[in-house]
């Protein structure tokens, strides 16, 4: 009788231990299909406001995505083999999205970085077994001190494969064939604003570009940091003159430049934030909706809720945030915050 109870209570179990295994066979199966989440505690009144929380990469990053796409691309172009290097300028993401790339392809990673770049961002480059050089950060662009500069020394001087993120269409192709199907998949083809960050431009152009195919009424707006070329050619067509491009503390969206990953035919409007609104905003989102997020995303969210907060109930309107908080714990806290003038 107990040989008998233990084959009755073994045998589904068996069963089912079987029939539901899940088995990736590297970290990079695990890509995408990140949660999209309302976010009706911050943003409580007028359209419906909702986020892709791309934290839930791998990578813990949107530039997981776009790792190992320039990578792939490149193979394919002839333009990486086995056995070279890739060096990138980075802000910390795209290094690691192209580090967990780089291992499990057998490639050494090179990262140049401007040394307004979190600790956390730099150590964890490094945890990869990436040589990270920093560099300074107000410079020109042009400067052959700058990042972008010293990364094409390196690629010149030691035949190293150099992505290049501000220029690499891989870049963007990457949201149109995954993160813009996903958000148009997972908003049941409802969504009716596309609210992001620009960066390097690859994440805003590449959904835009899908989700106008899919419904050319779909107002895309980019959000630009206060200091940032983005705002100002968006509406004059030209950069701005010199005295308006300044830093600012928001990490990770902005530029000095105006990078080919950038698709403008797919935005219709960009609109600036400041530092202190962004900061805030990070605060806000960890107290009521519980999700901590670095300043970019937490920029996104902030324009997002003005856009909602002017729109009808029946819109839908969809942000995104590229990373978590965890990343920025040296800033993100009351003592640099009140050293930079963001907190009373």
């Amino acid at each position: 009788m107990l040989a008998s109870l233990r084959t009755h209570l073994e045998g589904p179990f068996d069963s089912l231990t079987k029939s539901t295994m899940e088995l990736y066979d590297n970290l990079l199966a695990t890509l995408g299909n990140t949660p999209l989440v309302s976010l009706r505690r911050y943003s409580p009144t007028g359209a419906t406001l909702a986020v892709k929380l791309e934290s839930f990469n791998p990578g813990s990053s949107v530039k997981d995505r776009i790792g190992i796409a320039m990578i792939e691309a490149a193979e394919r172009e002839g333009k990486l083999e086995p056995g070279m290097t890739i060096v990138e300028p980075t802000s910390g993401n795209t290094g690691v999205g192209l580090a967990i790339a780089a291992i499990l392809k057998g490639y050494q990673l090179i990262c140049t970085a401007a040394d307004k770049m979190p600790l956390e961002k730099k150590a964890l480059l490094e945890a990869y077994g990436v040589e990270v050089i920093m560099c300074p950060t107000d410079v020109d662009a042009e400067d052959p001190c700058s990042y972008y500069k010293v990364a094409e020394r390196i690629r010149d001087e030691q035949g190293a494969f150099l992505p290049y993120q501000y220029y690499n269409q891989a870049n963007p192709q990457a949201h149109y064939d995954s993160t813009g199907p996903e958000i148009w998949r997972q908003s049941d083809g409802s969504v009716t604003h596309w609210v992001a960050g620009i960066g390097t431009g690859g994440t805003i152009s590449g959904v835009a570009k899908y989700l106008k195919e899919q419904n050319p009424d779909i107002r895309v707006i980019g959000v630009d940091p206060v200091g940032s070329v983005y705002a100002h050619y968006s509406e004059h067509g030209e950069l701005p003159p010199e005295e308006e491009i300044h830093q600012y503390l928001i990490d990770g969206i902005g530029e000095d430049l105006m990078p080919e990953s950038v698709w403008f035919d797919y935005i219709d409007e960009v609109i600036t934030i400041d530092d202190r609104t962004a900061y805030d905003a990070v605060t806000e989102l960890a107290r009521t909706e519980a999700i901590f997020t670095g300043s970019s995303g937490a920029a996104a969210a902030a324009a997002a809720r003005t856009v909602a907060a002017a729109l009808p109930a029946d819109a839908f309107v969809v942000t995104l945030f590229p990373d978590s908080g965890e990343r920025y714990l040296s800033k993100i806290n009351s003592t640099w915050l009140r050293e930079q003038g963001l907190i009373d």
